[in-house]
């Protein structure tokens, strides 16, 4: 697929923080950053990372303070949790999750008011819609499909922020015509 401004500007800046953190040095930080306003599709943006450990969620103090994991693991547990492909395979997979439990629930409950272990009918459920969600979720791994849905999040999450913000803030310029 090919990408957008916003996506090589996203690149960028985490480039840029590559840089400040001492993970690039300062001519392989130009370097791919010429590649990556170069680039014309989301692989060649997504090789200028592979490297680079992702960037960690921003700190969300409320959740932190009442997660039942205290100390330094707790931070860990929480990037983990909340990691673009974790967060893309729960939204993949969770309505499936939850029918396969339901359905499931509705045969166990006539199973036992029948007084007899009915024929197990859920499968035809699970079984197609399961091969489905696996085929998306490998296709969808190996394009990069995580990735693109964290950076459409951060972009509506950037454009919610700077339609908030007043109109006189220095980090929301007035349009230039």
């Amino acid at each position: 697929m090919r990408a957008a401004d916003a996506d090589r500007e996203a690149v960028a800046e985490r480039l840029r923080v590559a840089l400040n953190e001492g993970r690039l040095d300062l001519h392989e930080y130009d370097e791919r950053l010429q590649r990556a306003y170069a680039a014309r599709t989301y692989a060649e943006l997504d090789t200028l990372l592979l490297d680079l450990p992702p960037t960690p969620p921003p700190a969300q103090p409320a959740l932190r303070s009442a997660s039942p994991v205290a100390g330094p693991s707790a931070g860990r547990l929480a990037s983990f949790v909340l990691s673009d492909t974790n967060r893309w395979l729960g939204e993949v997979w969770w309505p499936y999750l939850r029918v396969l439990a339901i359905v499931v629930t509705v045969w166990g409950v006539t199973s036992l008011l029948s007084q007899e272990l009915l024929y197990f009918w859920p499968a035809w459920v699970a079984g197609p819609w399961g091969v489905v969600l696996l085929l998306r979720t490998v296709g969808g791994l190996a394009g990069g499909e995580p990735r693109r849905k964290a950076i459409e999040r951060e972009r509506r999450r950037e454009r919610k922020r700077k339609r908030e913000l007043p109109p006189n803030n220095p980090d929301n310029p007035p349009p230039t015509p």
